[in-house]
C-alpha cells in the first residue's frame, strides 16, 4: 500500500541506523530499541508507532516506563480498533489514528458444510487466545447438535499441542488442524457456518477483518479488542471465558434460523470499513499527520 502511494519502503527487524525520511515501528515495547536508535539519530524525524494488543493490554502494565516512552517519542500512533484510546493516558490520545486492517472478499461463493454445523476457530494456540473455550463449549452442546469445532492454528508450545491432541481424542466435536496456509484459511471461511474468536485480549484481530470481508457470521468474546471492531450493538458476543454462555450462543446459531442472518446483517454493514482502499487512505493520513507534526 505504501509503495503504491509513491513511497520507497524497506523492512528490517531491527533499525540499523540507515538513513530514512520516516520510520513506522511495529509494536511499542518490542521495537523500543529501534525507536530509541531512530530518535537518537533523527531527533526531529517523523516517527509512527503501531500499537499491538500486548502493548496496550500487557506491557503498559508490566513495563510501563519502556512502553510509554516509546509511545511518547512518536509523532503518531496507530491503533487497530476504536476502544484502544480508553486504555491510553490522555496526553497520547491526540496522537492516535485508527487503521482498520483490511481483507479481500472470497473469490468463490460461500457454501457451508451440510453434514455438520461448522464452527471455525482460527488462531494460534496461546494464552491470549483462550484457544480451547470453543472446545469446552462444544462438550456442553445438546446430544442432537451437529456442531463441530474446526481449529486452525499453530501450537506455540508442546504443552498446547498435547492439550489440543488430547481434546481431539476425547471428544468428537473438536478437530485440530494445526498450522495451515492462508489459502486453507480462506477455504475454511467459505465452508464454515460461523467463526468464533474467543480471545482474552486483542489489539484488533485480523481474522475478524477476514471474516467480515468473506461474509462470515462472527461470535466473539466481549473484550474491547472485539467490541472495538464489531461495535457495541453487535448481537454475537458472549462473556469472556464463559463456555456455558458460549454453548448457549452456539445452540442459538445452530437451532434458531433467524440468528445467523441477524449476525450476517451486521457483518455486511461493517464490510466497507475493512476494504483495502479504506486501509490505504488511513495509512496515507497517518503519514501526513506524522510529517506535519509540530517540531519537538
Amino acid at each position: 500500500m505504501l509503495r503504491s502511494q509513491g513511497h520507497s519502503v524497506s523492512i528490517a527487524e531491527i533499525y540499523d541506523g540507515t538513513d530514512c525520511d520516516l520510520m513506522i515501528a511495529i509494536h511499542a515495547w518490542r521495537s523500543a530499541l529501534s525507536i530509541a536508535a531512530y530518535r537518537d539519530k533523527f531527533p526531529l524525524g517523523p516517527l509512527v508507532v503501531a500499537l499491538s494488543g500486548t502493548d496496550v493490554n500487557t506491557f503498559l502494565k508490566t513495563e510501563p516506563q519502556k512502553t510509554l516512552h516509546a509511545m511518547r517519542v512518536a509523532d503518531t500512533l496507530i491503533c487497530l480498533h476504536s476502544l484502544i484510546k480508553d486504555e491510553l493516558p490522555s496526553d497520547l490520545q491526540c496522537k492516535l489514528h485508527l487503521v482498520y486492517q483490511s481483507a479481500r472478499p472470497l473469490l468463490i461463493p460461500r457454501k457451508p458444510r451440510t453434514q455438520t454445523f461448522g464452527v471455525s476457530v482460527i488462531g494460534h494456540l496461546r494464552e491470549e487466545k483462550d484457544p480451547f473455550r470453543a472446545a469446552l463449549a462444544a462438550r456442553l452442546m445438546p446430544a442432537e447438535s451437529r456442531l463441530r469445532v474446526y481449529h486452525f492454528g499453530k501450537a506455540h508450545t508442546d504443552k498446547w499441542a498435547r492439550q489440543a491432541k488430547r481434546e481431539a481424542a476425547n471428544q468428537a466435536r473438536y478437530v485440530w488442524k494445526g498450522e495451515v496456509s492462508a489459502w486453507q484459511v480462506r477455504r475454511e471461511l467459505a465452508r464454515t457456518h460461523v467463526m468464533v474468536i474467543s480471545s482474552n485480549q486483542e489489539g484488533g484481530a485480523n481474522i475478524v477483518s477476514e471474516s467480515i470481508a468473506a461474509g462470515v457470521p462472527i461470535i466473539a468474546s466481549s473484550i474491547p479488542g472485539n467490541v472495538g471492531l464489531l461495535g457495541r450493538n453487535y448481537p454475537g458476543y458472549y462473556p469472556v471465558r464463559d463456555e456455558r454462555a458460549l454453548a448457549d450462543i452456539f445452540w442459538l446459531a445452530e437451532d434458531d434460523p433467524t440468528f445467523l442472518p441477524k449476525l450476517l446483517h451486521h457483518v455486511d454493514k461493517l464490510r466497507p470499513k475493512f476494504s483495502p482502499a479504506g486501509e490505504a487512505r488511513a495509512l496515507a493520513g497517518v503519514i501526513e499527520h506524522a510529517t506535519k507534526a509540530p517540531t519537538k
